[in-house]
C-alpha cells in the first residue's frame, strides 16, 4: 500500500531537516547570573552561537515544564522561551558578563566579529517590545572593535575575534582575549583602547581579573597562562600547565579559574586540570580527566569542571572526585555558579542544565532558535 504523494511539500520537507539539523548543533558558549536582590536564582543570560544573547527566568521555566521535562535524560527537552532576546553578534558569542551592580549593571557580551557590545540590563529586563521584536531593536549603549593591525603596504588584517572578557569595575576597564595573541584593556567612559598585553605566541582561549593585585591571567593555545600587571602591561608570571607532562599534544590553556581569595589558580589544558598556588609559584596538584576541558571555576574550596562529556565534576583542591553528576549537554562549554549554590551548565545542542546545590536537576531546557 503505497501513500499518497500529491501533496508532498519537498521545499518544506529540506527546510524542517536544515532546521533541526541547525538546532541540533547549535551551542550554548556562556551561561550567567543576572544580579538581582532575590537570594534564589532567577534570571540567567544565555550566550549562543548564533549570535544571540537571552535571558530566561528559571521560576518561569520550572512551572511550565511538563512532567518529565526536568530529567536531564528526557528524550525531548522543552523549548524555553526568553524573557529578553539580543542579536547581539554577527557571528558566535563566546562570552557574557556583567559590569556593575543590580538593574543599572550593563549586560557585555563579545564574541567572533571582534566586538564588545553592552546594553543597560534594565532596559533589557523592562522592555515593553514583544519579544521577537527586541533583536533588532535594542541598540547597545557600548559598542567597542577590536583594532586591525597594518601589513605591508598598509594593507589591513581581519578584526580578530574576541574569546573571553573579564572586567574591574573599580578602575573602569573591560579586558578582551583576543584572537590576535593579544589581550586588550579598554576604558569604559571613553571607549578607547588604554593598554595591550602582548606576549602569548598564539591565539587567547580565557582572561580573568585578579582585581585585589591588579592583574589579569590570560590563557593561549601556546600552552600558558600568564599573569599581567594591569599599572604597566607587563608579564610578571609565566605558568606552563603542561611543562612536566609527558604528552604534550594537547598543551593549549582552555580555560582558567581563580579562587575567592585570589591565591589559587586552575588551568584547564587538555584532558588535565592543574591546580597552582600564586603565592608560591607551585603546582600542588595534577587532575587526568576522560574527556577535554572546558570550562572550570572554584565553588569555594571545590573546583567543579565541565567539557567534552555529558558530566559535571567536583574536585577538592587536591585532585580527588568528590562527585560527577550527568547533565544534558553532551559537550559543555560552560559553567556557572549562583550564590546560593545552585550551577548551570551550557553546552552543545543549545541545552542549559540547572542543578541545585544537592546535585538534583531543577530544570532542563532547550534555547529558543529562530
Amino acid at each position: 500500500m503505497s501513500g499518497d504523494a500529491t501533496n508532498w511539500d519537498e521545499e518544506n520537507y529540506r527546510e524542517s531537516i536544515l532546521k533541526e539539523r541547525e538546532i541540533q548543533i547549535r551551542t550554548v558558549f556562556r551561561t550567567i547570573w543576572a544580579p538581582s536582590e532575590n537570594p534564589n536564582p532567577d534570571a540567567i543570560v544565555v550566550a549562543s552561537s548564533d549570535g544571540s544573547l537571552a535571558a530566561y527566568s528559571i521560576s518561569s521555566i520550572i512551572s511550565e515544564l511538563p512532567l518529565g521535562f526536568s530529567n536531564a535524560k528526557a528524550p525531548h527537552f522543552f523549548v524555553a522561551e526568553p524573557e529578553c532576546f539580543l542579536e547581539a553578534h554577527d557571528g558566535p558569542v563566546y562570552d557574557t558578563k556583567f559590569y556593575g551592580e543590580g538593574e543599572d549593571s550593563l549586560l557585555l557580551s563579545c564574541g567572533d566579529d571582534g566586538r564588545i557590545r553592552g546594553w543597560r540590563w534594565k532596559d533589557c529586563i523592562e522592555s515593553m517590545l514583544p519579544v521577537p521584536l527586541q533583536g533588532k531593536h535594542m541598540k547597545p549603549l557600548l559598542d567597542l572593535v577590536n583594532p586591525q593591525h597594518k601589513g605591508p603596504w598598509g594593507a589591513l588584517s581581519p578584526i580578530p575575534e574576541n574569546n573571553a572578557i573579564a572586567v574591574n569595575t573599580v578602575e573602569g576597564s573591560i579586558y578582551a582575549a583576543a584572537g590576535d595573541s593579544c589581550a586588550y584593556c579598554w576604558d569604559v567612559e571613553s571607549g578607547q583602547v588604554k593598554l595591550v598585553f602582548k606576549g602569548h605566541s598564539e591565539y587567547l582561549h580565557c582572561i580573568i581579573p585578579r582585581n585585589t593585585t591588579n592583574q589579569i591571567i590570560t590563557g593561549s593555545e601556546d600552552g600558558t597562562a600568564r599573569i599581567w600587571d594591569c599599572r604597566t602591561g607587563k608579564c610578571s608570571q609565566v605558568i606552563e600547565p603542561a611543562k612536566d607532562m609527558k604528552l604534550k599534544a594537547s598543551s593549549y590553556v582552555s580555560c582558567i579559574g581563580l579562587d575567592a581569595s585570589e591565591s589559587w589558580l586552575v588551568c584547564g589544558s587538555g584532558r588535565s586540570l592543574s591546580v597552582w598556588n600564586l603565592s608560591a609559584s607551585e603546582c600542588v596538584s595534577r587532575i587526568s580527566t576522560q574527556a577535554s576541558v572546558q570550562d572550570v571555576v572554584f565553588d569555594d574550596n571545590q573546583i567543579l569542571a565541565v567539557g567534552a562529556e555529558p558530566l559535571l565534576y567536583h574536585f577538592n583542591i587536591n585532585g580527588a572526585i568528590l562527585s560527577q553528576i550527568q547533565c544534558a549537554p553532551s559537550s559543555a562549554f560552560s559553567v556557572s555558579i549562583h550564590p546560593s549554590g545552585v550551577t548551570a551548565v551550557g553546552g552543545y545542542g543549545g541545552l542549559v542544565d540547572v542543578i541545585s546545590q544537592f546535585g538534583s536537576h531543577l530544570c532542563t531546557f532547550r534555547t529558543r532558535f529562530d
